[in-house]
């Protein structure tokens, strides 16, 4: 089985959440929220969704807040989604952002300077 269709519906479902955070969802904690990929199984039944936050400390009241949000989250993609079922909404941490950061901050000073 190809991953076309998964992929597209991934790329769907972050369009769609990432309207519905920004307009409908009025919990400060979700704010500074920035969903980074949304992996969605072979079959549709369930989907990861990646986040990132701007500030540090926020991580664990912002992932709380996207669980606790996760059947609103979900009742609202189905409005927008033709899909016979929504898939099951799972939020991670997407640290690639920071281990990028940390990256670059290490060849940076292992650079010399010229």
């Amino acid at each position: 089985m190809t991953r076309g269709r998964p992929q597209k519906v991934g790329d769907q479902i972050q369009r769609d959440l990432s309207e519905i955070l920004r307009r409908e969802m009025r919990d400060p904690r979700l704010a500074l929220v920035t969903l980074t990929s949304v992996d969605v199984a072979p079959d549709l039944s369930h989907a990861v969704v990646f986040y990132t936050c701007l500030e540090k400390p926020q991580v664990e009241a912002a992932g709380e807040a996207l669980q606790r949000s996760a059947g609103f989250l979900r009742s609202q993609l189905a409005r927008r989604l033709k899909l016979y079922t929504t898939p099951e909404l799972r939020f991670r941490y997407d640290e690639s952002v920071e281990r990028g950061t940390r990256l670059t901050q290490l060849i940076d000073s292992v650079r010399p300077k010229s």
